[in-house]
């Protein structure tokens, strides 16, 4: 996005008549440069933002293509099929013809259907696209605002506070920029995980087969193998074992260790104590089969795995980041000195500071040169003018602020930054 800076406003010169002409008025100051830059920067971050809706409406237009190609060729082939028999008579042909025919009305309002799905995403690409060339410098503010409720949004989906979403979403009216409909088809894969049902996650990976065959996916497989090891459980091993030839024997040349160590469960069941065989009937495979479900949909739509409230955040704490965060006595104004904001920052390496900051304790003011530091003899450290003030209104008297001490100002020292 270019941004056009106005020229600064300049005296018209004088006229030759008995009175010189007013100059016009100047002309409005070129935006800060380092606001564009921050503008510039900020547009950067939006690869989400247009990559999922957009590839939400590939997906349709895959879907609704596989359809009417399996309808038409449905149809064409009993067409040839009546063409081809000669011992048909009149009344069941015309049958026949016109049960193609109610295929064929069915296929059309299919089509018109998905063609009403395609077209409704196509807007909210569009107006993605809009909401992106509206971003100027003059209304960065209210810019910022929706960035940070569809940030919210975002943060509810994944965690699955879908109605709170969806809520928020409609109260900013901001439906278009935001994934509610993306979401919420995760969402019944997901609950269905959760109540241990493979079924409507197995029917979305046939739904996208040949993307996570791309991907080299495994999350068929897991849950093909946690279907067989519920059959196991349910001590159902003549079952477990056909479903095993059927479903599980196509993947042996990939996973054929894996394979080997599920097929013994049938022998070891379900109250094994042996601990390599024991994992796989533990709850929390159906867990693991969540997580991988999530960052398998997120790569599909071309997601961040971690959502984007923690990306944020982490970028600011990666600044703020120092050993004396997780010290005992971390100063309750650092936001590190919050366990929420420790835990996220875990991962992150400390931030480099290549020359000492201090900051006052009392004026939360950097001291420098034009406002030094200054020693108490109880060895705190706080700035020139906040002791200044302190001791005029106090006489000379300087009370540390921590510890009580009282002392005259003539007894602090002076501290130098190197």
């Amino acid at each position: 996005m270019e941004m056009d800076s106005l020229p600064n406003g300049t005296s018209a010169p004088p006229s030759p008549g008995p009175s010189p002409s007013p100059s016009p008025s100047p002309a409005a100051a070129p935006p800060p440069s380092s606001k564009l830059n921050h503008l510039s920067d900020s547009l950067k971050l939006e690869h989400q933002f247009l990559r999922v809706p957009f590839e939400h409406y590939k997906k349709t237009i895959r879907a609704n293509h596989r359809v009417a190609e399996k309808e038409m060729s449905a149809v064409i082939h009993g067409v040839n099929e009546a063409a081809d028999r000669d011992d048909m008579l009149c009344d069941d042909a015309v049958s026949h013809l016109n049960s193609l025919v109610s295929r064929l009305q069915g296929l059309k309002r299919k089509l018109e259907e998905g063609s009403k799905t395609e077209n409704l995403q196509a807007q909210r690409c569009r107006a993605r696209l809009d909401h992106l060339e509206s971003a100027d410098v003059e209304n960065l503010s209210e810019w910022n605002n929706v960035r940070l409720n569809r940030i919210l949004v975002d943060y509810m989906l994944r965690m699955s506070y879908y109605d709170t979403a969806a809520k928020l979403a409609e109260s900013q009216n901001i439906q278009d920029l935001v994934d509610i409909d993306v979401f919420q088809e995760a969402r019944k894969v997901i609950e269905a995980l959760q109540n241990k049902d493979v079924g409507p996650a197995l029917a979305w990976c046939a739904e996208n087969k040949s993307r996570l065959k791309k991907s080299k996916s495994k999350l068929e497989f897991q849950l093909r193998i946690q279907e067989f090891i519920e059959l196991v459980r349910a001590e159902n091993n003549l079952r477990a074992i056909t479903y095993a030839q059927k479903y599980l024997a196509p993947w042996g040349t990939m996973y054929m260790k894996e394979l080997q160590r599920v097929f013994v469960t049938v022998a070891y069941k379900s109250t094994t104590e042996c601990a390599t065989y024991k994992v796989l009937f533990e709850p929390k495979q159906w867990d693991y089969l969540v997580d991988q479900f999530k960052q398998e949909f997120c790569k599909l739509y071309g997601m961040t795995l971690e959502p984007l409230l923690n990306i944020y955040l982490q970028a600011g704490l990666s600044a703020l980041k120092t050993p004396y965060c997780y010290e005992d006595d971390c100063t309750k104004e650092d936001p590190l000195s919050q366990e929420g904001f420790r835990k996220l920052a875990m991962p992150l390496p400390y931030s480099k500071q290549h020359h000492s900051k201090l900051v006052c304790y009392i004026t939360k003011e950097l001291m420098d040169t034009e406002n030094p530091p200054q020693v108490l003899p109880n060895g705190y450290v706080y700035s020139t003018k906040a002791l200044e003030e302190m001791a005029k209104k106090y006489n000379g008297k300087i009370t540390c602020p921590r510890t009580g001490l009282v002392c005259n100002y003539t007894d602090l020292v002076k501290a130098y930054i190197s």
